[in-house]
């Protein structure tokens, strides 16, 4: 099993910056990419940004060049590293992790108003 667990939303103003977490654990050494979603109202959930095990990183085209999304091995972490942000990115923001099963944290809200 693995859990995880985010980290890091709030309140922002446009054009600020936002940090989030999710903090893995259990058997995280089969977790083979990670990544981040999120969900406004009324919307579906869409994949904002993954990292594999490898490194291999891709982002949603809205997000490109905005986000950054890193991982720490050694804290067993995956940062979601957020700039510029905008009232679209308002949302609650999932952490995935992918074994042979896809883990979900219980999300983190992200609030981008003036």
């Amino acid at each position: 099993q693995v859990q995880l667990v985010e980290s890091g939303g709030g309140l922002v103003q446009p054009g600020e910056s936002l940090t989030l977490s999710c903090l893995a654990s259990g058997t995280i050494e089969k977790i083979y990419a990670t990544a981040w979603y999120r969900q406004a109202p009324g919307k579906q959930r869409e994949l904002v940004a993954r990292i594999t095990s490898g490194g291999m990183v891709n982002y949603a085209d809205s997000v490109q060049g905005r986000f950054t999304i890193s991982r720490d091995t050694a804290k067993n972490t995956v940062t979601l590293q957020m700039n510029s942000l905008k009232p679209e990115d308002t949302a609650v923001y999932y952490c995935q992790a992918t074994t042979t099963i896809d883990w979900w944290g219980q999300g983190t809200q992200v609030t981008v108003s003036s």
